[in-house]
Parts: structure tokens; sequence; C-alpha cells
């Protein structure tokens, strides 16, 4: 076989592993999904349908898809950007977190400028603040050698309490457990959207996610940054004999990875909310997201495909509970039996290997 040939049959497996792999672990999640419904004396078909119907049985409801789609996109794209740079960003939670906090204050306390001003600065306040919350987890692990993990962990914890102390200590709301409500100039809701959509909560965020998808791409695979940070995630000692600072790209790669979920808590105050809430448990967007960036394959675009299935998902498990009787717990079920075969690729690979296997030899005999 020659050196091309060779390439060829290589690449020919790639192209098809990054394709059927996602899907078959999303039908072999949906089918376990309904063997538990059936355990549990559900009609997995009726909730299936409910589910459906749900998501998209009226403008409303397609609008609040979209708006639950959204926070996952952001912190996917924040995991899957950290992991093709060769680290594990488990922090995105508190990144989303000090996103929030910082848009939430800078949206309340000023109150003079135009929405031209004001909107840009709160959106771009919170989102340097989730950048800096990340950039802290990079500084450790560059630097100090601190496991990423750990200190993420840590991380999300604190961002958790502080933002708790910031809220109750700056701008919260007399006889709440919330802040005041931000300035009408600070909103990045779109309220004729809104209308159109029968009052669904729609704002600029499924666009911002979309172009961070676009900018997650042109990023990694069109400029020399990019090179060195997928450099640094294939090979650490490899890009440092090259030349590269790695350092300097674990660094930027948590940074901009922290940017990133940051921008999903700005949407969630500027755009759905206009307040943030003391809460004494994240909302669990940013481990969510870890689900979707492997889902994805750390692809921007399979990213956004994973993050649509989850939101969906997601939002249409009120269907299958109000409808179908199903306890949203199942949906939870069916999403970890999705992350499990997406996991577990070699046994998936394993599954449709005679299939290709039949497919080849058909060929060589064709030749």
């Amino acid at each position: 076989m020659s050196e091309n040939q060779s390439v060829r049959k290589w690449s020919r497996i790639f192209v098809a592993s990054s394709i059927w792999v996602p899907i078959i672990a999303i039908i072999l999640g949906l089918i376990c999904g309904a063997i538990v419904m059936w355990i549990g004396g559900f009609n997995a078909w009726d909730a299936y349908s409910a589910l459906f119907k749900k998501v998209f049985g009226s403008k409303y409801d397609i609008g609040e898809t979209i708006r639950t789609i959204t926070p996952l996109l952001f912190t996917g794209l924040s995991v899957g950007f950290a992991f093709r740079a060769g680290l594990f960003n488990i922090g995105a939670d508190g990144q989303f977190i000090m996103g929030m906090t910082g848009a939430t204050i800078l949206g309340i306390k000023i109150d003079f400028l135009p929405w031209i001003l004001h909107a840009p600065i709160a959106v771009l306040g919170g989102m340097i603040v989730g950048g800096l919350w990340g950039a802290l987890a990079g500084y450790l692990k560059s630097s100090r050698g601190v496991n990423e993990v750990i200190s993420c962990i840590m991380l999300n914890w604190i961002a958790l309490y502080l933002s708790n102390y910031l809220i109750r200590t700056l701008v919260l709301k007399q006889g709440s457990q919330r802040s005041e409500e931000i300035q009408s100039s600070a909103s990045m809701s779109i309220d004729w959207l809104s209308k159109a959509m029968d009052n669904a909560r729609m704002d600029w965020g499924i666009v911002f996610g979309l172009i961070c998808t676009s900018l997650f791409y042109i990023i990694l695979w069109r400029t020399k940054q990019g090179y060195e940070l997928r450099a640094v995630g294939f090979n650490p000692e490899a890009a440092r004999f090259s030349g590269i600072n790695v350092s300097k790209n674990m660094l930027k790669s948590m940074m901009i990875s922290g940017m990133i979920a940051g921008l999903g808590g700005v949407f969630e105050v500027l755009g759905v909310f206009h307040y943030q809430v003391i809460s004494a448990a994240s909302s669990g967007y940013g481990f969510d997201g870890i689900a979707v960036a492997l889902l994805g394959g750390n692809h921007p675009v399979g990213i956004l495909l994973s993050s649509i299935l989850f939101g969906v998902l997601t939002y249409g498990s009120a269907g299958m509970n109000f409808t179908a009787g199903v306890p949203t717990e199942i949906v939870r079920i069916v999403i970890g039996c999705v992350i499990f075969f997406v996991a577990s690729q070699g046994l998936i690979q394993m599954l449709y290997k005679p299939f290709t296997a039949r497919r080849d030899a058909k060929r060589k005999e064709a030749a």
C-alpha cells in the first residue's frame, strides 16, 4: 500500500468515526432511556412524543428552547476550547458565575450611559471577569504546576460564595434574596423578537454564541496562535522543544475559555433574568458544558449540535413529566447514557466495524 493510500485510509476511518460515533451514541442513549421507562412502567413512545411536542409545540416553546440551548453552547465551547489546548477546564461553572456577577454589578451601578455604551460595557466587563477567573487557574497550572482540575473545583466554590457576598453587599434588593434589576440601558433582550415568539425570553446570547462558535474554529485552525495552542494540547514537551512558550499558551487558553464561559453568565443576567439570585448552589451549566463538549468531539460545529440536543432534552423533559407522567430524572438518565456511549468509543466502533469491513471488501472486489 502506497503512502497516499495509507493516508486516505486513515482519513476515511477518522471521518467515519467522528460522524458515526455521536450518532450511534445518541441512538443507544435513547434506547437505554426507553428501556428504563419501560421498566418503570412508562410508555417510551408517548414520552418521546411529549418531549417533541413540548419543544416544537408553539413559538413560545421554540423560543424557550433556544434560551435553554444558549448557556449550554457557551459552556460547551469554553470546555472544548481548553480541551484543544490540553487542559481540562472543569471550572466553567465558576467562570459562568463570575461573568454573571460582573455583568450584574456593571448593569446596576452604571446609570448614566445610553444603551449603545452601557450594554457593551456590561457585556465586556462580565466577559473579562470570567476570563480573569479562568486565567487564575491557568496561572496556577503554568507557573506553579497546580493541576487545573483541582484548582478549578476550588475556584468554582470560591466563585459561588464570592458572588453571593458581592451581590449581598453591593446590589442586594431590600427584603429579597436577589439583586436589584439591571438598568434598562444594560438590557440585552430582544423585545420585538420576544413579542413575535409569544413572549419567550429572547436575547442576543444565541447570536453571540454563534459568533463564538465561528471564532473558535477561526482561532484554532486558521491562526498561528491557534496552531500553538493545539500543539501544546497534543504534546507540551514537543511544543516546548519547537520554541513554543507552553506556559504562556496555557494561560491564554484558560483565559479565552473563561471569557467564553463568562459570556454565558453575562447573557443569563442581561438578556434573560435582568437580576442575579443569591444561591446555595450553582446552576450546573459549567458541568453540563463538559458533557456538551465531549459529545461534540471538542469541535465547534459538534459542540453546537450537541448543545442543541442537550437543550432540547432539558426543556422537553417538562413535557415528558406533565404530559406522559415520566419523572424528569429519566432525561438525565438518557443524557448519562449518551455520555457513556460517547466515552466508550471503542465499543461503538466495534459495533459498526463489521459493516465498514463488508463495505471495504466490496470496494476491493469492485476495484
